[in-house]
């Protein structure tokens, strides 16, 4: 038996949330094609017969512009420390750019064992063009691995485990074999919601959108929920409700699905949207969140 922590770290938007499910075959981190999407260290738990792999999300390191970012890029440096391996994801469509680069020289200054993971490569012309990068980026670090992978198109993402596997040292399992996220279940709920609002506004809604929890109640087969949408202008709450409440609904109907199928009973959801200007810099929301500025470092 085999074990141990492995952390996925990248810039915003290179597919962090889609290779965890990916890899869980679970529905645990929300994705969007927004950046920012992953605001909380998710943890994620992958069984098989012979290892436990405990994988941590962590929201893309960026410049921050506000609190909120300054306590994300917080979290995601936290979560490479204690690891045994890291996977340090790069868009192989977009390239290695500045935003890798800062990521790369954090993890060269920790000397961190990291595995080079090339996403998204079901978006490349041909594999002369994946050879050229692979080329190209194995001179940057002493990476332990390189391994392409397509989480969306399911390639490579079992070879990546393997890969993984020969660098655990653990020998003890830390969870239960049907354990599969840390998550609450408030933030599963709103989370889901939040990723629904992303991928039905497109463009018209930046990530300065939360959720928050106000009504749930339980039967044995029925789950009552009330969500608060917060934005910070008041277009932004005239997008999301939509002409005649139309875009609402649609967000409730296919939050609503996904939840369904998540909790496996019938869900009753009900959706509010509310504008608290600069709710990213107010204290009492951040730490609603999950995102208490406790890290002690710079």
């Amino acid at each position: 038996m085999k074990s141990g922590f492995v952390s996925i770290v990248g810039r915003p938007n290179v597919g962090k949330s889609t290779l965890l499910n990916s890899i869980l075959k679970r529905h645990v981190a929300i994705t969007s094609d927004k950046s920012g999407t992953t605001r909380n260290i998710i943890e994620g738990v992958y069984n098989d017969d012979n290892s436990q792999i405990i994988f941590v999300d962590t929201p893309g390191i960026h410049k921050p512009k506000n609190k909120l970012g300054n306590l994300l890029n917080k979290k995601a440096y936290a979560m490479t420390g204690d690891v045994q391996i890291v996977l340090f994801l790069v868009d192989i469509k977009e390239g290695f750019g500045r935003g890798d680069k800062f990521i790369l020289d954090k993890l060269k200054s920790e000397e961190r064992d990291v595995i080079l993971v090339l996403t998204k490569i079901d978006k490349l012309k041909n594999k002369e063009v994946l050879l050229k990068e692979i080329n190209k980026l194995k001179e940057l670090y002493d990476f332990k691995e390189i391994v392409p992978v397509s989480s969306l198109k399911d390639i490579n993402v079992s070879e990546l485990i393997t890969t993984i596997k020969k660098y655990l040292t653990d020998d003890e399992k830390y969870y239960d074999d049907d354990f599969v996220t840390n998550q609450p279940t408030s933030m599963i709920i709103t989370e889901l919601v939040r990723e629904k609002v992303l991928r039905e506004t497109k463009e018209e809604v930046p990530h300065s959108v939360t959720c928050v929890l106000e009504e749930y109640e339980e039967s044995p087969d029925l789950l009552s929920l009330g969500v608060l949408i917060i934005v910070d202008r008041d277009n932004l709450k005239k997008i999301i409700i939509g002409k005649n409440g139309q875009m609402l609904k649609t967000i409730g109907s296919n939050a609503r699905s996904d939840l369904e199928e998540y909790f496996k009973k019938k869900v009753y959801l009900r959706l509010y949207v509310k504008t608290i200007k600069n709710w990213r810099d107010r204290e009492n929301y951040l730490q609603e969140l999950g995102l208490k500025d406790d890290l002690d470092f710079e």
